[in-house]
Order: C-alpha cells, then structure tokens, then sequence
C-alpha cells in the first residue's frame, strides 16, 4: 500500500466523479480523522471499532476527488509539482484508513467488516476510474510525459513521469468515453465478485474442516498435534477434533495421519472445499470474473487480459511467462515421477495395495525421507521453536547482513492478542521502521502468508514505514511451546524478505517506494530471503532445543541439509500446475463461452503437459485465493520468475564470500531500497552484473540436469 493516489482501491470503475458520499458520521473522534500521534504514526487499534472503517472510507473518497478535481481544474499550466507531486500528497485519509481496513479484513475479519467490503469495493472501484479516467487530469499528465525530456528532472522525478503515464494509459485512460463508461461497470462487477469470493471461500474453508469424535483416526498425530486439533474444536464448540483447513491442496496432517481412510477424506475436504453446492461455491463466481476480464482485455486493446496485465510486468507478455514455464515442465515432471516410483516401492514393500494417489503423497514422502535421508520432521521440530527462531535466525540474519536491531514494544496497540510489534533500528542506532508480526491460524484470518504496510516509506511525506507479516502457523495449546516445521521456518524468513523490502524503501515518492514493484519482482527479494534459513551461519544459531538449548547435533543438520532438495519435483510441478491454470484462465478471448471450471481445469492441465494424477495443482480453480481475490491474476508465475532471478542473486552471494555486511549494504543500496525508481531488468543486472539465467534455479531445486 502507498499513500499515493493509486492506494485506495487499486482494481476499481469510470464515467466521471462518484455522487458524493455521506460523511456525516465522520470528524475529529474518528481515529482516522487525522495521522496517529502513536511512533511512526503507527495505527491506534486501541481506539478504532468496526463501526469507525466505513465513514473513514467514504469521507476518504470524497476528500481525494476534492483534491484530485482541484489539480484537474488547475487553470495553470500542468507542471511536475503542480501535477504529480500534488497527486502523491493526495488521498491521504483514504490511504489512512483502507491500509489499517485491508489489514483487518485480511487477518481479524467479522461479519460487521466485511459487510462494508462489500458496501465499499464498488464504490472503490468507481472511484479508482473517477481518477485514473479523468479527462482533464490525463491531459495534464500526459503533456508532462510530452515534455519530460526538457524539464531536467532527476532519475527517480522522471520515473514518476513515466510511472504515471503508463499506469493512466493502462488503466483506460485513451478510451473513449462510451467505452469508459462500459470499463466502469467491468471494474465494478470485477471489484464485487472478488469481493464475494474472498467472503465465499473463508466461509468454505473453515465449514470443510475435517472434524472426528473417534481419535482413533487422527492416528499418527503426536500428542501436540492432537492438543492443537482439540483446542480448536473446542473454539467452535465442538466435540472431539478439528483439522482446520490451510489454504493450499495438500494438508500438513496428511503427513502424519497414518489411516489411509482418514487422508482421503482430509484430502477430499480440501479439494471440494468451494465445490460442494450451496451458498460457498465459487465456481460461478469464477467462470464469470474469467470472463468479464478477458472483456476488459478486449475493450482495453489486448487479445487478453494477461496480455494486458503483464504489460508493465517483467515478463511483458503472457507469450514469454508461458515459455519460461513450459521450459521447466519436463525436468519438473521427470523429477516427480521419479520420487513417486520410490513412493510406491515403498508402499509395494508394506504390501498396501493400492497405487498411489494425491492423498498418499504427504505420508509416504516423509517415510522415504526418513529412509533415504533419516530425517523424521518430529525429531526436528523441537529445535524450531518459533520466538527463538524469529529472534535468533530471522532477526540475526537480517542483523549480520544489513546491522538491524529490534526492540519489542508492548505499549502499541494491535488488532489481535497474537500480534507482536518490534521496532527496527539501523546499523547507526536511528529508527528505520516499525515491524508487525501476526503468525497463528484462525478461523477469521484468509489462509496463507503475506506482508503489507500501515504506512509505506516517503521522503515526500516525511513517513518511515510500518510492515506487517502474517502466516497461518497451527497456534499451540495454551502452555506449549510454539513447535514449527522446517516449511514455516521457510515461511518466516520469506515473508521476513518482503518486510526487508519495505523497510529498506528510501525513495521520494510513496508511489515508487519499497514494495510498490511489478508482481514478477515483488517475490524476488522474499524468495532470495529464504536462503539464509540453511545458512551454517544462520542455522547454527537458532536450531537449538527449545527444553535444553542445545545446538541441534551436526549430523541431524547435515541431513536436512541432504534433503533440501527432497521432493522438489513434487513441489515445482504443483507449484507451475497453479502457475499454467492461472494463465489458462486469463488467456482466455473475449468471444471465448462461459467456463465450466472443472472441466476448464482438466484440459487446462492436459494441454500445459502437467496433468500428473497424483500431484494436484497447489491451488485449484474455485479456491485460488491469489488470482481470484488478491491481486495476482495473471501473475502467479511471479513465483517462479522471481525465484530465477532470486537463486541467480543468492548464486552471487555465495561467489563473493556470502553472509557478509559489505554483501548485504551492497544489495540493500541497490536493489532494496530502490522500490520501483528505475528500470527493474536494469537495477537488477545493475547489480548481479549479467542478466539471470535459470541454471541456478534448477540447480538449488535439484533439477539440474547436467
């Protein structure tokens, strides 16, 4: 999020300015009335109710259009100042109060809040166009790209020329005004659909989980698994145990449950968890949002809307995110079948059967590896406790490489009792940002991981920022230790990567700082972040025995170490069937009919050659939370494409010595902290001194077939 123009309500509608909303609720006791007085101007969860979001928003709007028209009308000449930088200082209430809403909405949601998302997102959407489809403003911005070569702005003030530019043009701004009028009321059905969705599929995911009064089929769960399972069907009210849905297809019990009965059904509850009729299935909703986007890829030029939407991404058409994909299918699929012929010698061996099926693939891996490499993932978890982890291996990195250090604060107010809040100090003891973390799974939280800002950083505003990361890690028993698994270690130092990005933003303008980047380099810096969890450096301080403190012993270290490639085949294939679905669905034409999705999916899988019966998409159409509800239609090969450039970078660490200061400043000053200041292809080179190339990727993957 960005204090800019473009942070209220990105994806929103178009004919001119929205009637004026009501904002007769709104004024001074309104928490958002005016920036916190808390440090950093951190959020007052304190004193903000459910019923404070709604007038905030709506007085937000209409003080923005106020702003926005002003500079529209400006009877002086459009100029650099007078124009752009009056846009970046506008719609700062708005910015306010639609960064603390899509936090909660996101993390903390109720009934009551998502009731005004779906009042709001239409009118968001309308006006996002009043702005982005204005006549009068486009005419001022686009004679200051005209003359952008003589007005002698510096590198980033120019960036922000062709930065505005392009997102006006991109966003409708050259259309005529009937076909504005007919973007509007595409942005608006788009804007409200993914709206429903998100509500649909939180309501979806926690009805569908697996729930049993007989124990005896939660059968190889260990006994903090079985805690955590009756503490949560003890928080519905329910008898016996509760299996909570995570948001991916594949479960984490299903590596632990030993009942093949048991597997099938949690798999099951998963895969059907938004197809089973009713109220919660989004297969219509889908179908339709498939469709009018290829609409609004028509109506805006393009043959589709990837075409469209990829435009100002790295990979600038869907023609060469495809190709660079469709290169790694075959070494991806070649590899997972190969670890499913030593699964089933496994279970051919145990005299199971049966072949081998998705809900198998969880259990029977975890033998293999405890047989290839010895490695069971309970004998690991205890030396990842997660307070020491986040202290002594994500903290402690970022420390050695960069020289931060944090302070926990327990006097900022949060959303939730889980939440943390650390303050961030530079290498020269100066405040640098204000750091949430919020890491349990509950049942008003959307599934997955991700970070954001309460406020993004800018020189222009005189703002530091304030991040914030959540996961989705299985909350203990009151009075356990928070035990997590290697995958959410992972976990944290990824999301710890984006917070890294943000927190490092030094430039001017909040539209162009910290992680306001294109989708296919927004997951680099997460991803390169993820390397350090395997560093010796790194993993020998914080993998200690949370009962003795002891340093996990050498050869348990040298296992996980052997495996890090173990299953890698599984998880790139599952990984690029999401990536190719996503495509499929957004390649679609505009005179293409109306999608069947199951079967849309079935041929989609067939066609991209990663149709593997027992490796499922990690995400399947109807609950695709990232494409359907966040932002990356069309760009969840982002993964992927980032994690080429992100094994490259990490390649070079390691030829220049590795985890070292010089290292890091070296990667913060130019790629870090730059945001979206220049030439993203260029920054990169800039500093990995080629282009990336995928031999890296495949070779840390384990896929290197050389």
């Amino acid at each position: 999020m960005s204090t800019s123009i473009l942070a209220g309500a990105i994806a929103l509608g178009v004919s001119g300015i929205p009637a004026a909303a009501s904002n007769s609720a709104f004024g001074p006791d309104n928490p958002f009335y005016a920036p916190s007085t808390l440090p950093f101007h951190a959020p007052p969860f304190d004193r903000i109710k459910d019923s404070d979001y709604q007038p905030a928003i709506e007085a937000g709007m209409v003080e923005q259009i106020r702003e926005v028209q002003a500079i529209a009308d400006n009877p002086a000449p459009p100029t650099f100042d007078n124009t752009l930088v009056a846009l970046e200082k506008s719609g700062q209430l708005l910015s306010r109060v639609m960064a603390v809403f899509g936090a909660v909405t996101g993390a903390n949601t109720n009934p009551a809040l998502q009731k005004v998302q779906d009042v709001e997102a239409p009118k968001l959407a309308a006006h996002n166009d009043a702005i982005f489809l204005n006549t009068n403003l486009f005419a001022r911005v686009e004679a200051i790209y005209t003359a952008r070569d003589s007005l002698k702005l510096d590198p980033e003030s120019l960036r922000l020329v062709e930065f505005y530019h392009q997102q006006f043009v991109h966003a409708g701004a050259n259309l005529s005004d009937a076909d504005k009028a007919k973007l509007k009321r595409l942005n608006e059905e788009e804007s409200t659909l993914s709206n429903d969705f998100i509500n649909k599929l939180l309501a979806a995911t926690k009805d569908a989980a697996y729930a049993t009064t007989d124990k005896s089929r939660l059968a190889g769960l260990s006994e903090t698994q079985l805690a955590a399972a009756a503490e949560a069907a003890k928080d519905r009210k329910l008898q016996g145990w509760l299996l909570p849905l995570q948001n991916t297809t594949q479960q984490p019990d299903l590596a632990a449950l030993s009942d093949r009965t048991t597997r099938k059904a949690l798999f099951e509850a998963s895969w059907n968890r938004a197809e089973r009729g009713g109220p919660d299935d989004t297969r219509a909703i889908i179908a339709r949002l498939a469709q009018l986007r290829a609409e609004k890829g028509k109506l805006l030029g393009f043959p589709s809307y990837a075409a469209w939407k990829l435009e100002d991404q790295m990979a600038k058409n869907p023609e060469a995110a495809l190709k660079f994909m469709d290169a790694l299918v075959p070494a991806s699929t070649a590899k997972a079948e190969d670890e499913a012929r030593d699964i089933q010698a496994l279970i051919d061996q145990q005299r199971g059967g049966f072949q081998l099926e998705p809900w198998d693939w969880e259990f029977y891996p975890e033998q293999v590896r405890k047989a290839k490499y010895d490695l069971d993932e309970e004998q690991i978890k205890p030396y990842f406790e997660l307070d020491n982890v986040l202290e002594n291996g994500v903290f402690y990195a970022a420390h050695q490489l960069y020289g931060l250090t944090f302070k926990e604060h327990k006097d900022i107010p949060t959303y939730n009792p889980d939440v943390r809040v650390f303050e961030v100090y530079d290498a020269d003891g100066k405040p640098l940002a204000l750091w949430y973390c919020d890491y349990f799974k509950r049942d008003n939280k959307n599934g997955g991981a991700w970070m954001d800002s309460f406020v993004p950083q800018s020189k222009l505003l005189g703002t530091l920022p304030v991040v914030f990361n959540v996961a989705n890690f299985t909350k203990p028993a009151p009075g356990q230790p928070a035990l997590i698994s290697f995958t959410d270690v992972t976990t944290m130092f990824h999301e710890f990567g984006h917070a890294l990005h943000g927190m490092f933003a030094n430039t001017e303008y909040p539209s162009l700082s910290g992680t306001a980047v294109p989708r296919d380099f927004v997951e680099f810096p997460s991803q390169f972040n993820e390397h350090w969890a395997t560093y010796p450096a790194v993993f020998n301080h914080y993998a200690r025995n949370y009962k003795t403190g002891m340093l996990m012993p050498a050869e348990l270290a040298a296992k996980i170490k052997r495996a890090e490639t173990f299953n890698e085949g599984y998880k790139l294939t599952e990984l690029l069937a999401s990536a190719q679905l996503d495509m499929k669905w957004h390649t679609l034409s505009a005179d293409a009919p109306l999608q069947e999705p199951d079967k849309f999916e079935t041929e989609a899988l067939k066609r991209s050659h990663i149709d593997v019966s027992y490796v499922p998409p990690r995400y399947r159409s109807s609950y695709f939370m990232h494409i359907w509800g966040n932002g990356y239609a069309a760009g969840y090969y982002a993964y992927l494409w980032s994690e080429m450039l992100d094994d490259d970078a990490y390649q070079w660490f390691e030829d220049h010595g590795g985890l070292t200061r010089a290292n890091g400043d070296r990667f913060r000053q130019m790629v870090l902290s730059r945001g979206n200041t220049e030439d993203l292809a260029k920054m990169y080179a800039a500093w990995l001194g080629s282009t990336p190339g995928i031999e890296p990727m495949l070779k840390y993957r384990g896929l290197d077939t050389k």
